[in-house]
């Protein structure tokens, strides 16, 4: 059974929860509370802020709701897996589907890099931020993925940590077991990065750069080609299975 309130509505709130303190809403919030769910003073609500665990709380306010007082606490903070998703950013909707997606499948880093065959040239960081919230509120997660900002697929590659597991998605890879491949690699992941590129595939300097990388794990996604937004999906299901906390793995620690 679920271990906690799928009825209730959720809030992400960026101030500190604790027993009786009162946190105050924004314009935002307060249109979402009283004129989309229709609810009003006294009301319980279930209110988060990414450190602090879920807390019940009661909607305050004489008009409309302008603030919320905090109760009690419903669920302890819990903590991601080290598990960054790596990702050719796509166009409007289809990278908010990815985003929520990968917040869903417990990613804890979203790094957003661009290649030559990229579809957006430009990333809207905010707008993701925005759906990470809207996908912890409606999916009763706790942690916040945090999202970082774009780079080049060059630069990501020369500043991240060697000792990390590198799980490439690679189109050109031979279709053999994936979740053989990925337990077999379960030693020496100290962290681990999905990387999914853009829908035109790698460049192949890009693919070449990639395979130079040490601790890379080069899989393949199944016998059919994947959209981008799909194959991320996939890919993190795969390794939650194989190395994350879907399998009963102890989850790697938190950076």
């Amino acid at each position: 059974m679920p271990s906690h309130d799928f009825r209730a509505p959720r809030l992400f709130v960026d101030a500190t929860l604790a027993p009786e303190a009162r946190v105050a809403l924004d314009r935002d919030q307060s249109n979402y509370l009283g004129n989309v769910l229709r609810l009003g003073a006294g009301d319980p609500i279930l209110a988060f802020n990414g450190r602090d665990g879920e807390w019940q709380a009661a909607i305050d306010g004489r008009k409309r709701p302008d603030s919320l007082v905090i109760l009690r606490q419903t669920r302890p903070q819990d903590g991601l897996i080290d598990l960054a998703y790596v990702f050719a950013p796509l166009k409007h909707a289809r990278l908010d589907y990815m985003v929520q997606k990968a917040v869903e499948m417990g990613a804890s880093v979203l790094q957003p890099v661009m290649t030559r065959f990229t579809q957006a040239s430009r990333v809207n960081s905010d707008r993701m931020r925005a759906n990470v919230i809207e996908a912890a509120e409606q999916c009763g997660i706790l942690s916040l993925a945090a999202v970082a900002e774009p780079l080049a697929l060059e630069r990501y590659i020369g500043q991240r940590a060697a000792q990390r597991l590198l799980v490439f998605c690679d189109e050109a890879a031979d279709s053999d077991d994936p979740i053989a491949a990925l337990q077999g690699a379960r030693e020496a992941a100290h962290g681990i990065d999905v990387l999914i590129g853009p829908e035109g595939g790698f460049a192949e300097e890009e693919r070449a750069l990639l395979l130079r990388q040490p601790h890379i794990l080069r899989l393949a996604l199944g016998p059919r080609i994947l959209r981008a937004d799909t194959a991320a999906v996939a890919a993190l299901a795969l390794v939650q299975a194989a190395l994350g906390d879907w399998g009963g793995q102890i989850p790697l620690a938190h950076r």
